[in-house]
């Protein structure tokens, strides 16, 4: 399904990145942040929980953007060009029980990856008021 045109703005990516680079590193650079992002996905695409989320959209963009999103947030040099949160998941319908199953796919990928507890809980406390824009029922 195509995506209707929109202003492009590191500001639609949900959060302020951290500052220094500390975080970027913890993640392993652009390499484990396009890993992490691949697993999230595949893991999600495959969860019986929230697979149907996925069904019919456009996962080479979901992937390109999600790593696009976690690596500005992180504070790599990368430039976001996803739509805002509230507009890429009005009509999705995601509930409480999908974000927590995304989450933990998430905390998964990023343990498979050897990001440390204290990186990860960083990075999801980050995120986490994004759950109001994501989550509409």
């Amino acid at each position: 399904e195509a995506v209707e045109p929109y202003e492009r703005s590191n500001a639609h990516a949900g959060a302020t990145p951290f500052e220094g680079t500390a975080m970027w590193e913890a993640f392993h650079g652009a390499q484990g942040v396009s890993r992490i992002v691949d697993a999230l996905v595949a893991r999600s695409t495959a969860d019986p929980r929230i697979s149907d989320t996925f069904v019919s959209h456009d996962l080479i963009r979901l992937r390109r953007v999600l790593k696009e999103q976690f690596s500005y947030i992180l504070g790599g040099p990368v430039t976001y060009t996803g739509r805002d949160m509230e507009s890429s998941h009005r009509d999705l319908g995601l509930q409480p029980s999908d974000m927590g199953a995304l989450v933990e796919n998430l905390q998964i990928a990023m343990s498979e990856e050897g990001v440390a507890f204290a990186a990860q809980n960083r990075f999801l406390a980050k995120l986490a008021p994004m759950r109001r824009d994501v989550v509409t029922r």
